[in-house]
Formats: structure tokens, C-alpha cells, sequence
């Protein structure tokens, strides 16, 4: 026994000729099949318009994908700026932890590393 699927049909929008078909493996959907002037232009799963029949037959120009632009620099300095130093002009203070109260020794820093 198989599934009852749905009927294809034919239909026009404006200039375009549309024929409906059933999916494989589908009881409920159709594809949609584009023609202008007889030469299939492409297809979609849902009802296409006017609109959808004039996008598939002249899309819009997609620039070429640039991998690497160099032009575009976030983050960095303007020309003309003088470099940063990597050592802060203001050292912040540290504290001293209490340690003489709980007996412990904690190693002292030194300069050498």
C-alpha cells in the first residue's frame, strides 16, 4: 500500500510558466519548477511569486569574496601616532600580605628571572 501524494499542476505567473510536481518520498509537497520562454530558470518548494520568478531569472551581482583585506585594520593605530611602550609609565603598589601573624614563609620575589 503506498501514501496517497498530492497532484501535480500547471500554472502561470506573468511571463512565467510553473509546473508543479510531487517531492519523492512526500505525501504533502510539491516542487516548483520555473520556466521563462520555455528554458527552465530554477526551482523552489514553496509557491513562488513574481517576485521569486524575477529573482531566479536575473539574480543580483555578488562581489567576489576577498580572504584577506587589507584595508581593513580594527584595533589598530591611526598614521602618525607614535608606537606604544610595552612598560607602564605608573608601576601599581602592592600590597604587603600579612603573613608574620600565621607563621607561614612565603618566598620573597627577587629580580632575577
Amino acid at each position: 500500500m503506498t501514501i496517497p501524494t498530492v497532484e501535480g499542476r500547471r500554472f502561470s505567473v506573468g511571463k512565467y510558466d510553473i509546473i508543479a510536481t510531487p517531492m519523492p518520498y512526500s505525501a504533502h509537497m510539491l516542487r516548483y519548477i520555473v520556466f521563462a520562454a520555455g528554458k527552465r530558470i530554477g526551482v523552489t518548494a514553496s509557491v513562488p511569486g513574481l517576485a521569486d520568478c524575477q529573482f531566479l531569472e536575473n539574480p543580483p551581482v555578488i562581489p567576489p569574496l576577498v580572504a584577506f583585506q587589507s584595508t581593513y585594520r580594527p584595533g589598530r593605530p591611526k598614521k602618525g601616532t607614535p608606537p606604544r611602550t610595552n612598560e607602564s609609565a605608573h608601576p601599581s603598589p602592592r600590597d604587603e600580605l600579612p603573613h608574620h601573624d600565621m607563621n607561614m614563609t612565603l618566598p620573597q620575589s627577587t629580580e632575577e628571572r
